[in-house]
């Protein structure tokens, strides 16, 4: 097998592990969220809601990436090019929206305690998780829509995957209601959700500087991941946001493929760690069923060997 050969190999292997180390991750934690009817709460329905985002986003790019590192022919057909595209564009709106929604159950759990009961509804989460797809589904087709009506002069884009701004720059002229449509959506995708979330942390830091230390520390527990995560999903559209826009071959072209490619694998990779590791309940959860299947063990070996001394007893007898 030749160095490159090796090499391909290799890289298909750590793909696959990443690609599978995601889905298990946010697989399992979805799936403690629904066998366990103590966290059927508006707060974890929200953070299953951003789980299943997460596997619909690295969904979008592993299972293409895989097949190109294994083909030496790297093609795409213009159909799943514009799949790809609808995929990768509607799951970051959805992660934005998401975000946005965790932050003002946050904001409602803790600014208005005794009202967060009746405030958050079964109707209510209803409502929010469905504004949390449905705008972000309708925009994204309408950038394909748009897009599907060019006429493309090129086929070959300087991009891991298919990017809206990608096939908008193989147009044979330019397309000036594409370029406004998604200037305008990346506008909206960032400039909506982003002051709801920086609007409810002012709040939530203003009391937990106010009150109690029991208080700031049930905040803290619950915020730090949600806050991470923020921090991290807005580095990763950044980045890509300024990659699609910009010439950027100044740039290595490793770092340029690893930020590319961490737009649509850190989340996935870390929420289920920020959240899983952080949240009080979760946590207390883990250390339960640890805590069982201890005990569980203990008494499966107490049993072995008084059954043992019994037979041994019995033999000499």
């Amino acid at each position: 097998m030749t160095q490159r050969g090796s090499l391909k190999y290799f890289s298909f292997f750590i793909v696959l592990f990443l690609y599978v180390l995601i889905v298990g991750s946010n697989v399992l934690l979805i799936i403690v969220i629904c066998v366990n009817r103590s966290l059927h709460e508006p707060m974890y329905m929200f953070l299953c809601s951003l789980l299943v985002n997460e596997l619909y986003g690295s969904t979008s790019l592993f299972p293409f990436m895989l097949l190109h590192i294994l083909s030496d022919v790297h093609n795409i057909s213009v159909p799943l090019c514009f799949l790809q595209v609808f995929c990768v564009y509607s799951y970051a709106t959805v992660e934005f929206t998401s975000l946005a929604v965790m932050s003002y159950d946050r904001y409602v759990a803790i600014c208005h305690p005794l009202q967060y009961n009746s405030l958050m509804t079964s109707k209510k989460i209803a409502f929010l998780v469905s504004i949390t797809w449905l705008p972000p589904f309708l925009a994204a087709g309408g950038g394909i829509i748009l897009g599907s009506s060019l006429r493309l002069c090129g086929n070959i884009m300087d991009t891991i995957y298919c990017g809206n701004y990608s096939i908008i720059k193989l147009a044979c002229k330019e397309p000036r209601v594409n370029n406004i449509y998604e200037l305008l959506m990346t506008f909206l995708t960032v400039s909506v959700p982003l002051p709801v979330i920086l609007y409810t942390y002012m709040r939530i830091l203003k009391v937990c500087f106010s009150g109690s230390k029991q208080t700031r520390q049930k905040a803290f527990s619950t915020c730090i991941p949600h806050l991470a995560s923020v921090i991290n999903f807005s580095f990763g559209v950044s980045f890509e946001i300024i990659q699609s826009r910009f010439n950027m071959t100044h740039v290595p072209g490793m770092l340029r493929i690893f930020l590319a490619l961490y737009f649509l694998t850190g989340q996935p990779l870390f929420n289920p760690v920020l959240y899983g590791l952080n949240m009080s309940k979760i946590r207390s959860l883990y250390f339960l069923h640890k805590k069982k299947t201890a005990d569980i063990l203990k008494f499966k070996r107490r049993f072995f060997c008084s059954t043992l001394t019994a037979c041994m007893f019995s033999v000499k007898d």
